[in-house]
């Protein structure tokens, strides 16, 4: 039987994420939260929505949203009512058995309801760990304004991230990218060709195309036809493409035979993929930083339905100056980057050729990640981001 100081001891954090990455987020961070609150003598019990990453190191999941994520207005319409159905279920619980905080990752919208929730309802400590990218792209300060309101301390994994919140009054602390130690302990290209069975002479290119549902039908499709054309110069070249979600392989298997191009699908295991490759050829998102810190040189390309784009270039008239957090960092282009009209199969396949053939340009691309490195802060991030979180219990 439990002491009266054991029970005591005992606290409660609720994680709110959704989407791949957040999944991945939010699982590193429970992991890091555990141990670092031992040292304290506290132990933990954390709810959550989020992924089966999150729920495989012990988080009680109160909701499944990795597959509910999506970007464009268009895109969103089909996932607002399974969120606000998990949000609702999960709002229940967490009246009944209130927590001691509050963390949110990403997930804009969904989390400015949960922010709310947590902070007008519960009356519990808001942390907001990797906040929403306002800092980049936003054209009314109103998510901001939002996102202060209720957040007691943002954790800010970007030195521009930091600036831009504390000028909006929030309560900031910069903590530095969890990447420079994650990608640290990813085996070096040697090893994880040694992993994947890659011989040291091969040419290989890694596909990424979709973490999203979306993405299978507007940005795999260019990436396999840009791929086709990189085959036919370099015949020799091998694909590999690594599953974000086990339940997208029919899918990619039907794209990959209607585009006759011969990849080695692999289930999750995309860094090792992505460290072993010569190239990276990716849509838009966390990947491409996970590459810029494995070293490896890439080309970036996204699209969006045609009415979220026509929306967001007439109506909300969004001037994103990059779209990928390696470009970002530094607001410099270390990367291409091929947006919408412009991700066009041969202007991709050219840039991804150039890369494999010009040694100068693959160098270009190594230095300007130098950049993106030093900007991430020192390693020790996650340790920093629990420990901060742990403050409030």
């Amino acid at each position: 039987m439990e002491s009266n100081s054991e029970i005591k001891m005992k606290r409660r954090i609720f994680i709110s994420t959704g989407e791949v990455s957040g999944d991945w987020h939010g699982a590193i961070l429970i992991e890091a939260l555990h141990e670092r609150a031992a040292l304290k003598g506290l132990e933990l019990e954390i709810v959550g929505l989020g992924g089966d990453r999150m729920e495989a190191v012990g988080a009680n999941l109160l909701g499944n949203t990795v597959g509910i994520g999506s970007i464009g207005a268009v895109e969103a319409l089909p996932y607002i009512l399974p969120t606000l159905q998990v949000q609702r279920n999960a709002k229940k619980w967490l009246k009944k058995s209130p927590p001691d905080v509050a963390v949110l990752i990403d997930y804009m919208m969904p989390n400015q309801g949960m922010g709310y929730f947590a902070k007008r309802v519960l009356n519990i400590p808001v942390i907001y760990y990797i906040a929403p990218q306002e800092w980049v792209w936003s054209f009314d300060d109103k998510n901001t304004k939002a996102i202060a309101a209720f957040t007691d301390k943002l954790l800010a994994i970007f030195p521009q991230e930091a600036v831009y919140y504390e000028k909006q009054g929030t309560n900031v602390q910069w903590v530095g990218h969890p990447f420079v130690d994650l990608m640290a302990k990813i085996p070096n290209r040697a090893d994880a060709r040694k992993h994947l069975g890659i011989a040291d002479d091969e040419l290989v290119v890694t596909l990424l195309p979709a973490s999203r549902t979306q993405e299978l039908r507007s940005v795999m499709p260019i990436i396999l036809k840009a791929a086709k054309i990189i085959q036919s110069k370099l015949p020799h070249v091998k694909f590999w493409l690594p599953l974000s979600l086990e339940r997208y392989r029919p899918t990619v298997e039907k794209l990959l035979a209607e585009h006759d191009i011969k990849a080695t699908i692999i289930s999750a295991q995309s860094q090792i993929a992505i460290s072993a490759s010569d190239l990276v050829l990716s849509k838009s998102g966390t990947v491409n930083l996970e590459t810029a810190l494995l070293n490896v040189p890439q080309v970036i390309l996204y699209r969006v339905s045609p009415i979220t784009a026509w929306i967001a270039r007439y109506i909300v008239r969004l001037k994103l100056p990059f779209i990928s957090p390696v470009n970002l960092v530094n607001m410099e282009s270390v990367v291409p980057e091929f947006v919408q009209d412009n991700a066009i199969p041969e202007a991709i396949a050219e840039s991804a050729l150039e890369l494999l053939i010009n040694p100068q340009t693959r160098q270009t691309m190594l230095d300007g990640y130098t950049r993106v490195r030093e900007s991430l802060g020192e390693k020790g991030a996650i340790n920093r981001v629990a420990d901060s979180i742990i403050e409030y219990l």
